[in-house]
């Protein structure tokens, strides 16, 4: 497996490993946004400042994250790995490539927002060191901002 540094050539590739990963969630209320994302809106994205990690297995995708980097914070969403390349730790591959990056940025915090109703995945930022800084509303969804500090004595 190795981790790339996706640019806009790879959108189908982005396109194929998240809506294979949100499609558990296309009977939720309301379905996930991310099947409404085409490989045309998440190439426009990626060519407008947003950024993305790729993992490779074989030259295959099989997991993806997007994100974007501030002064303060990187942002990170649309995790996804393939459903039958989960538990192998590729999420938390993905996540560590982050924390490197933001790191090397001096950005001190990296965010996700998870929806309350996926407690698993809020169970998995918790058990790398993620916090629920605050609940919010999207899209009349009840969701949790997840912040994880990368440097001591930061909160």
């Amino acid at each position: 497996m190795n981790i790339i540094e996706a640019t806009e050539q790879d959108a189908a590739a982005i396109h194929l490993v998240m809506i294979a990963a949100f499609r558990e969630y296309e009977k939720a209320l309301p379905p996930s946004s991310a099947l409404d994302e085409t490989i045309l809106s998440i190439h426009n994205q990626l060519l407008n400042g947003e950024q993305a990690l790729l993992v490779l297995e074989n030259s295959q995708p099989i997991g993806v994250v997007r994100y974007s980097l501030h002064s303060n914070v990187l942002s990170f969403f649309r995790l996804s790995v393939l459903p039958e390349k989960r538990g192998q730790g590729i999420a938390s591959l993905l996540l560590k490539e982050l924390e490197t990056i933001a790191i090397k940025a001096a950005v001190p915090f990296l965010q996700c927002k998870v929806r309350v109703s996926v407690p698993k995945n809020i169970a998995l930022y918790q058990s790398l060191g993620y916090t629920i800084k605050e609940e919010q509303m999207s899209r009349g969804i009840p969701i949790v901002l997840m912040e994880k500090p990368l440097f001591p004595n930061i909160t």
